[in-house]
């Protein structure tokens, strides 16, 4: 099979944090010559950044209708539109989209299905049209090993209090401190184990993926966390396939004529690596508590800082930051609410150090500009995440309240550790080296090369077994 005759569909989770990484995957592919479709719901297609005209006649947005189910709001299609607890009826929704799925390969079977965490319902039914699936993981290697074997995900055998999984997992065949904080130990055990309104826990989903599908795919590179990816093999008893850490394009826009003139003019004139940048991206809806008391953090550490942040629902604009907090800082500090352009700002020279959620995708960017990490993990995978960057010498966990609350005073003494301290002086300069890794686009690339061929071998054999 050549890679023109080559049809991939890709089919992520409800959630830009998916979405993203599936659409660079598929705009890699498609400049390679295989023809995409991009199976999502209208509202967050529109959304998507737009596909170069170049890859237009290779990548094909494809729409299905999410249907609505009691308990999630009108007109939201992803995670970004609604609250936490609201996610197992989004998967309630997504669970219903199995027989408008089942069309669309009856009218246009692809080759192979690439497919998220959450649908464990697709192996069975692209296999009534004899179409291979593989599961595509947005999150690392020592996550998906830390999470376990699929009978681990399913049943929990090994795993059955908090307190396990505050320490690594029995059948890590290495030193590791990847586990997560005795605060946020209970919701993972939660979330794998116990099902939600959806019917479904996420380890039973994850767990019929895994052996539902042909091979496995992952957001990841053999120079960062290569013994993950080799134990990842082992736990899951079949191919898994690092595809490279898909580093964004560092393009940087020309922002002198936009509405962010303002803000890049205040940061040239900074000096050079001494700008903290804080952002937590847009998922996460910080309480306004922690907002404030983040904004103490920031001004007691005395750094000049840019604060990327988000207005939590329901909370004001005029009472979103501390009294006075913007004439504290004036000079020292900007904040800019909503969106932003966060490459061209981690791209800037006056940037020194990052200060955010330990989400992957931010990992990926911050490390192209071999910026050290100061974290501070909030929700699902981002915890294991920070321990992850820790083990590996390039970032630092601001420390926690044993219910999981900081105090501005932890957020301040991160801050001066990472940025300026000798203690933090080995950080940086790891930091820094890992441009070698997450900036070299050869050597990730060659990663995308090695899956084409793969697929393009993979496709052959499956046609050879079923003739």
């Amino acid at each position: 099979m050549t890679v023109e005759e080559c049809h991939v569909m890709v089919f992520p989770w409800l959630a830009f944090g998916h979405m993203l990484p599936f659409l660079e995957l598929s705009k890699k592919l498609a400049e390679n010559g295989i023809k995409i479709s991009f199976v999502s719901t209208p509202r967050n297609l529109e959304r998507l950044p737009s596909i170069p005209d170049s890859l237009s006649d290779n990548i094909k947005l494809v729409e299905i209708i999410l249907p609505k189910v009691d308990g999630l709001p009108e007109n939201c299609e992803a995670t970004i539109d609604i609250q936490q607890e609201e996610t197992q009826y989004l998967k309630k929704a997504y669970d219903n989209l199995q027989a408008s799925f089942e069309k669309l390969l009856q009218n246009d079977p692809p080759n192979v299905i690439l497919i998220d965490f959450s649908p464990y319902w697709v192996p069975k039914i692209a296999a009534k049209f004899g179409v291979s699936t593989a599961f595509f993981s947005v999150y690392t290697a020592a996550t998906l090993a830390y999470m376990g074997p699929p009978d681990e995900l399913r049943w929990g055998h090994r795993r059955k209090t908090p307190e396990d999984f505050t320490v690594p997992p029995d059948w890590f065949t290495f030193p590791s401190i990847v586990s997560h904080r005795p605060d946020y130990a209970p919701t993972m055990l939660r979330n794998l184990y116990v099902p939600d309104e959806s019917g479904k826990s996420s380890g039973q989903r994850i767990s019929t993926i895994i052996e539902g599908c042909q091979f496995v795919a992952i957001r990841s590179c053999k120079e960062f966390e290569g013994e993950y990816i080799d134990l990842l093999q082992e736990l899951y008893k079949k191919p898994v396939l690092p595809i490279g850490i898909l580093p964004p394009e560092q393009k940087i826009e020309d922002v002198a004529d936009s509405s962010w003139s303002k803000t890049f003019r205040w940061l040239d004139t900074k000096r050079s690596n001494s700008v903290l940048f804080v952002g937590f991206g847009s998922e996460y809806k910080m309480p306004i508590i922690q907002v404030h008391e983040l904004a103490y953090g920031l001004e007691l550490s005395g750094f000049e800082f840019i604060w990327i942040l988000q207005k939590p629902k329901g909370v004001d604009s005029s009472e979103l930051l501390p009294s006075n907090f913007e004439i504290s800082v004036f000079d020292k500090g900007v904040v800019c609410l909503g969106w932003a352009p966060q490459m061209d700002i981690l791209a800037h020279p006056s940037i020194g150090g990052c200060l955010f959620h330990s989400g992957w995708g931010t990992i990926i960017e911050s490390l192209g500009f071999g910026h050290p990490l100061i974290l501070m993990p909030m929700v699902a995978d981002q915890g294991l995440c920070a321990k992850l960057l820790v083990e590996k010498g390039i970032g630092y966990e601001v420390p926690r309240n044993e219910d999981g609350s900081f105090t501005r005073d932890m957020v301040a003494e991160s801050v001066k550790l990472v940025m300026e301290s000798r203690e933090g002086e080995k950080i940086r300069e790891k930091a820094s080296q890992m441009q070698s890794v997450f900036c070299d686009h050869n050597l990730q690339n060659n990663y995308i090369s090695y899956f084409i061929h793969y697929l393009q071998r993979f496709n052959r054999t499956e046609s050879t077994s079923q003739d």
